[in-house]
Formats: structure tokens, C-alpha cells, sequence
């Protein structure tokens, strides 16, 4: 073979990839994992009350936190120490909310990490330690023990006179690892005979798209029950947990509904592509009124019997911002035409706001609008 038709065909090969690459990109696919939460798999949420100890005359005041008090001295008391006609006025020692997630199938001994709240009238809980904290579930049962040092990240300073200067939340902090699983949560996935699957973002046509992937691979395994429940059972001779590890993988192209989302303090705009837009005309300009007042003096002509006076010269003036015409959007205006729209007119994200809520006042926006 001659080299000419070999540097040929390299040639071709080349701009085959570059076609490729420049082809449009088809509809963008999520995998079923990412669309759905399995049933049973999920985070508990734990919670305890505790003492936070050696804060350096950061922590309650106890005339103040009686619950701190009586924890003190039911603490010493368990301990062997007597303090309860004793004055107690430390204010190194706080109460405090101890929170935790216990993951999903999480064993005996595993180690998870603790939120720390403090309860009472403490400054900061920096480099204080947590006691020994038992954190239950919403049934009342001990899931963990939590102990350590607590970790806030932030700082906090005061002076005499008053003054004081603090960059975070000092009165929160976490201890990484800080607590212990005691207690599993027994719940068996793999005894089930069928798994729930639910939508994050519940609608109709993606769970009947989940549905129809899996049943192009695993005929009359999956059932969309609702526009948030697929159900799905394993063909027979296959379990559970190896019947999910193959579903989770397979990809779906979600399907959303139109909608705009705007959070009016921070003026911001979030708008969806299959937002559109009826035939409307869109205008948008700016009126500016300026008064300006000049003292004048007044003095009268000579051997006359006026007096000298200040006298008021108001300027009125009215500016009316030239150049912006009317923006057409014909019926069926995609995003991408609604922002070039806007754009030309060159408003900014809330006049944006008051014009996209216009246009819905209007009829002409297909779209739900969500003010946050």
C-alpha cells in the first residue's frame, strides 16, 4: 500500500471524528440511582441531650440554665460527689443538643459524626468536651453513644467595654467520628419480594419511562403505580439485592414540567427548558424625574425700599430612556428565545422577575411560576 492513500484514509478517519464530535448531543439520560430513593434505604435521625465540659468561662450561666444545674448535680451525684446544697456558679460547663444521621445498614461499632448544639445561654462551645451522650430514634430506643471533643471552626471575642466580634456560629459545632452505633436498625433488604422505587422529582412520564427500561430488560418486573412509585420485583431465581445492583445502572431520560423558580430577595431567576411562551409584545424602560433646587439672591436697585432676600430656583427635568423597542416573541418561544428577548431589552434580574410574572398575568407563559 502506497503512503498517498494511506494519509487518505487517515484524513477521512479524522473528519469522522471531528463530524462526531460536532454532532448535536442527543437528550441527556440520568441514571435510574440518580432519579430514585429504594425503599428502606435511608438515613434515621438520631438525638440526645448532653454536657459539654472545660469551656473557658464560655459556657451556661446556671442561674440562668437551671436545666445545666440540675444536670451537673445528677451528674456528680452518679459519681459519688454531693453538690446539691453546694453554690454552683461555674460557667464552664453548657447544655447541649446532640444530633446524628445513623446511615443506612450501618453495623454495631461503626463509628458516625455529631452535630452540637448548645441548649442554653452559653458563648461558645469552642474546645469543650462532650460527656457521654446516649442519642435515641423516633422510637425511643438507643441507637448510639456519643463522646469528644468538640470542633466549632469559628471565633469569638469580647473585650471589657462591651465590644465583642465573632466570624461563624460558636455556639454550634461537630465531633467527627464522635459517637458509636450501639444498636443496627434490622432492617433485612434482602427478605423483601419486591423493592419500591421513589421519584425525587415525581412525574407521571418519567415513571413510566423507569418502568418501561426495566421491563425492556426484565419483562413484567416493574409496575409505575404513580407518578412517584415504581414497584419492581426480581425475575424468578434472581435476588433482590443483585436484581437492584443491575437497575440502579440503567439510564432514563427524565422528563420535568415547566417551571419558572424565583427567590425575589437575592433576585434571582431559574427557568426550565421546557419553558414557552404565547405570541407577546415585552417593553421595558425607564422614567427619571430630577428636581433641583438653587438658591437665587435678590438684591433690590439702589435707594429703593426692598431688602435683600434668598429666593428659591427649582430646575424640573424629565428623562425618559431612549432606544428600547418592543420585543416580539411569536407563539411557542423557547427559553433560549424568551432569554435573548430579555436580554435585548437589557433588564436586569428583577425586572426580569416583574416582567416574567407580567407575562404569566397575561395568559402568554406556559409555565408555573414558584416565588420563593
Amino acid at each position: 500500500m502506497s503512503k498517498r492513500p494511506l494519509f487518505h484514509l487517515l484524513l477521512a478517519a479524522a473528519f469522522a471524528a471531528t463530524a462526531a464530535f460536532a454532532a448535536p448531543a442527543a437528550m441527556a439520560k440520568s441514571r435510574i440511582k440518580d432519579l430514585v430513593e429504594f425503599e428502606g434505604v435511608r438515613d434515621n435521625m438520631l438525638t440526645g441531650y448532653g454536657i459539654v465540659v472545660g469551656l473557658n468561662g464560655t459556657g451556661d450561666s446556671l442561674r440562668n440554665a437551671p436545666m445545666t444545674k440540675q444536670s451537673l448535680e445528677a451528674m456528680f451525684e452518679r459519681l459519688g460527689v454531693n453538690v446539691r446544697d453546694a453554690n454552683l456558679n461555674s460557667k464552664n460547663a453548657a447544655a447541649v443538643m446532640v444530633t446524628a444521621k445513623l446511615p443506612p445498614f450501618s453495623a454495631t461499632g461503626s463509628p458516625i459524626d455529631v452535630t452540637v448544639s448548645a441548649a442554653g445561654d452559653a458563648k461558645s462551645l469552642l474546645g469543650g468536651t462532650l460527656l457521654v451522650t446516649s442519642l435515641v430514634g423516633a422510637d425511643g430506643q438507643v441507637y448510639a453513644v456519643a463522646q469528644g471533643t468538640v470542633q466549632t471552626g469559628a471565633i469569638s471575642a469580647g473585650g471589657a467595654s462591651g465590644s465583642s466580634v465573632s466570624k461563624g456560629v460558636p455556639t454550634s459545632g461537630r465531633i467527627a467520628g464522635g459517637a458509636l452505633i450501639e444498636r443496627e436498625t434490622g432492617f433485612q433488604l434482602a427478605s423483601l419480594g419486591q423493592m419500591r422505587m421513589t421519584l425525587r422529582n415525581p412525574d407521571f412520564t418519567t415513571a413510566r419511562r423507569i418502568a418501561d427500561v426495566v421491563n425492556g430488560l426484565y419483562p413484567g418486573s416493574a409496575t409505575a403505580e404513580n407518578p412517584t412509585i415504581v414497584t419492581v420485583r426480581p425475575p424468578q431465581g434472581r435476588d433482590l439485592i443483585s436484581f437492584i445492583t443491575v437497575l440502579e445502572t440503567l439510564e432514563v431520560e427524565p422528563d420535568t414540567a415547566a417551571r419558572v423558580i424565583i427567590d425575589e430577595v437575592a433576585g434571582v431567576v431559574v427557568m426550565g427548558d421546557a419553558v414557552r411562551i404565547s405570541t407577546v409584545a415585552i417593553a421595558q424602560g425607564n422614567l427619571t424625574i430630577s428636581v433641583q433646587e438653587t438658591p437665587v439672591v435678590s438684591q433690590p436697585e439702589g435707594f429703593s425700599q426692598g431688602q435683600t432676600a434668598v429666593v428659591p430656583q427649582s430646575a424640573v427635568s424629565v428623562d425618559e430612556e431612549k432606544g428600547r423597542k418592543l420585543i416580539t416573541l411569536k407563539s411557542g418561544a423557547s427559553l433560549a428565545s424568551l432569554v435573548n428577548g430579555l436580554n435585548a431589552l437589557g433588564v436586569t434580574p428583577r425586572d426580569m422577575i416583574s416582567i416574567l410574572q407580567a407575562i404569566k398575568a397575561a395568559g402568554a407563559l406556559q409555565a408555573d411560576i414558584q416565588v420563593m
